[in-house]
């Protein structure tokens, strides 16, 4: 077994925000950076909620050199590059990872065997007229799925969509629109069997999969487990075992934590060019809520002595801080976080609250460049930002 790593609090975080590629401009370009950087995690989540931009729209944001919504479109509707599939919930990650989740599509294939007579309909419907959504299907018959009850051209569509029988063509806006599995998914992919000989690897590939999501992560409960269907905490353990006993990957202490975290070994390298990384001018960057960096907020609880938690499906009276409130990043620490308006059409983005974090030490520099963030942020969304609103 190899021996531990350790690091600082400070150095822990320098990795992360190197590793994710928010430390440094221009670490990722264009289509080919946001190819690049999905592979490197795996996945980013997809949630559909839109104040200034939805979840994984702000993940790339932050990373990619003048990202562009078309660029991530084309990649997943024109190049079939990335696909929608459920990965940690609802994500975006690499055609050629298809293959891996055929225990998950398994699992919904017992739906579809038990409703029959609906997914033949509904599969006859699209083969013979194309993309359809749920209401170009006419089925109105009640049947019960994940939330409640759901027509049943939905949940047979939806059903076989995470079965892997339909993809998602494209979306107009949140709305779906399927087409068969066999015209978009390379026949190599399409018809590959489960890469896994057993549930002990399927586990071991995902446990490091999820480590390479966050960059460092600890063998404890966590949301960054979240979509893995049917492990158990000895099941997580004995991944662990496995990975350390093969060294795919690597136990790092970090001084003041209880437990140790542990990074792909693959991934050395990156710390040892994150350790050494000295930018000229520190970098502001904004998350996203569902960030792949805060998959697991006790974590960065205790490494950055920041405290999050999503607040937008709490009564208003028990929110902290506020309905849809953003970190920002400055260098290789969380210094702040702020709610903004929401984005309608061209208006000006503009910010109603913000708070500093009491461990900020907020000079000329980080004003700067913070300010240098918001102009980015605001480009992203096509208008321009109101500086008058930013309290700095």
């Amino acid at each position: 077994m190899m021996s531990a790593i350790t690091l600082t609090k400070q150095q822990a975080r320098k990795f992360l925000l190197y590793y994710h590629g928010l430390s440094r401009d221009a670490a990722y370009i264009g289509k080919e950076g946001i190819l690049a950087y999905i592979r490197q995690v795996g996945c980013i989540q997809f949630d559909p909620l839109n104040v200034v931009g939805m979840n994984h729209e702000l993940v790339l944001q932050s990373r990619i050199f003048q990202f562009d919504r078309s660029m991530l479109g084309e990649l997943l509707y024109q190049d079939r590059k990335l696909i929608d599939y459920w990965d940690k919930c609802m994500s975006i990650f690499p055609m050629e990872d298809w293959p891996f989740f055929v225990k998950h599509r398994k699992r919904y294939q017992v739906w579809c065997d038990q409703n029959q007579e609906a997914v033949h309909r509904v599969h006859a419907e699209v083969e013979h007229r194309g993309v359809l959504c749920s209401s170009d299907i006419n089925e109105e018959e009640k049947v019960e799925w994940a939330w409640g009850p759901a027509r049943l051209s939905r949940a047979a569509l939806e059903g076989m969509y995470h079965a892997g029988h339909l993809v998602i063509h494209h979306k107009a806006k949140t709305r779906k629109f399927y087409d068969l599995s066999e015209r978009w998914i390379p026949a190599e992919l399409y018809g590959s069997p489960d890469p896994f000989k057993t549930v002990e690897d399927f586990y071991a590939w995902y446990v490091l999969r999820r480590i390479g999501s966050v960059g460092l992560l600890w063998n404890r409960p966590s949301d960054a487990w979240l979509g893995i269907g049917g492990m158990k905490s000895s099941q997580r353990n004995e991944a662990f075992a496995s990975l350390l006993d093969k060294k795919w990957i690597t136990e790092v202490q970090v001084e003041g934590l209880q437990y140790p975290l542990y990074l792909r070994t693959t991934d050395l390298d990156c710390l040892d060019k994150a350790l050494s990384y000295d930018p000229p001018v520190k970098r502001a960057c904004i998350l996203a809520p569902l960030d792949n960096l805060l998959w697991d907020r006790t974590l960065i609880h205790q490494l950055f002595d920041f405290e999050y938690r999503w607040e937008v499906y709490k009564p208003v009276a028990e929110r902290k801080y506020g309905y849809y409130v953003l970190p920002v990043v400055y260098g290789d620490d969380i210094v702040a976080r702020f709610e903004p308006a929401k984005q309608r059409g061209k208006s000006p983005l503009t910010v109603q609250h913000w708070w500093w974090e009491d461990h900020a030490v907020v000079d000329s520099a980080m004003k700067k460049s913070i300010l240098a963030c918001f102009e980015r942020f605001a480009a992203f969304l096509g208008t321009e930002f109101d500086r008058q609103s930013l309290p700095l």
